[in-house]
């Protein structure tokens, strides 16, 4: 069951080709009341996040005068970029019902392979760039092919790739930065439209737009929310479920490494470090974006709209407070604890509107 109310993001089910079979084909839901659209509208995952995002950042503009300031506006922006990506990459898999605990890893892993292309190599940016992402995207086959090869849940696998991911890299590169990035690709990050938007945070916005195309208008999004729908019903509908979350983990793969090559840019150098030991530092934005954004926890239902919303929440939430003093682990236990109450909620909503017959 999934909030229905924003069209664009009611793709939870295809709704023709081979994953069609996971449909109810004796679906004859009559049209609901606009009072019913109204209520269904309010209760969506993305209305109630920008609602949350008005008020809190009406909150920390009368707490902290800076928190408009053009410097603040970017840094927040640049930063949310990096957890929006992060989380697409987390929302991606979890479309399966699926996790993946090494996207932190990966991440760092295509972004220290990229700046290695750029500094050792000696490639240009461009070509330096796409061979990280490609790297990203093999870690991510690795982690798919092992999961349907072995049959174990994608939480076991992922949790042990994360560490042998991240200690061959370690070992490769002997946890040396590579620090002589082009000016020319660094740059990007720090560019200022307008005095405060960040050209990140607009490549987020072009990504979150793709998974929409993605999931709603091709035949390989209809049949991963197929897979993760009801993976029996769609594999008998001719759809090749392993094949599919095989994809699904390489798009995973993909995404990290966008987001760990933002980090390079960002820091004018790519450390090993720079996602926390592991790259666990990106675990809970990577689970808070999706999850936020209503994107189920179960699998067959998406919204890259919402998880961009999560993950800028949160990104908000994140800076206001530290712009406040409070203590970073203090912070750290805000999104642990905005997690569990934003799982809470989500099973209030929807057993609401299992009871008022609003699905």
């Amino acid at each position: 069951m999934h909030p229905p109310s924003l069209q664009i993001m009611d793709i939870s089910m295809p709704s023709d080709g081979p994953a069609a079979a996971s449909l109810d084909a004796s679906d004859t839901t009559l049209t609901p009341s606009p009072r019913v659209r109204r209520v269904r509208f309010y209760l969506t995952n993305e209305f109630g996040l920008v609602l949350l995002i008005i008020i809190f950042g009406a909150a920390f503009t009368f707490a902290v005068p800076r928190f408009l300031s053009h410097f603040n506006l970017f840094i927040l922006g640049r930063t949310a970029a990096e957890n929006i990506v992060i989380g697409f990459a987390m929302m991606v898999v979890v479309v399966t019902g699926g996790l993946d605990l090494s996207v932190g890893a990966i991440g760092v892993c295509a972004a220290m392979g990229g700046g290695w292309l750029m500094q050792v190599a000696g490639l240009p940016w461009p070509l330096a760039v796409i061979g990280g992402l490609l790297l990203g995207a093999a870690l991510g086959f690795v982690n798919g092919w092992a999961v349907v090869r072995s049959g174990l849940h994608s939480f076991i696998i992922t949790l042990a790739s994360m560490s042998i991911f991240f200690g061959v890299m370690i070992f490769i590169t002997r946890a040396q930065a590579f620090r002589s990035i082009p000016l020319s690709f660094a740059s990007f990050a720090h560019i200022r439209y307008f005095g405060f938007i960040s050209p990140l945070l607009l490549l987020a916005v072009v990504i979150m737009l793709a998974l929409v195309y993605l999931y709603r208008l091709t035949a390989l999004g209809r049949e991963m929310l197929a897979a993760g729908a009801r993976a029996s019903a769609a594999e008998l509908s001719g759809v090749r479920v392993k094949r599919v979350i095989i994809l699904c983990h390489m798009l995973a793969g993909l995404l990290a490494g966008v987001a760990g090559l933002m980090l390079v840019a960002r820091n004018d150098a790519a450390i090993p470090s720079m996602a926390g030991q592991l790259g666990q530092d990106w675990l809970l934005p990577a689970f808070l974006g999706p999850v936020l954004g209503g994107t189920l926890l179960s699998g067959g239902f998406v919204s890259p709209l919402g998880t961009l919303l999560g993950s800028f929440l949160l990104t908000l939430l994140t800076n206001g407070l530290l712009l406040l003093q409070i203590g970073q682990f203090w912070v750290e236990a805000v999104l642990g604890l905005l997690l569990l109450v934003a799982v809470l909620l989500d099973q209030a909503r929807r057993s609401f509107i299992a009871r008022r017959r609003m699905i």
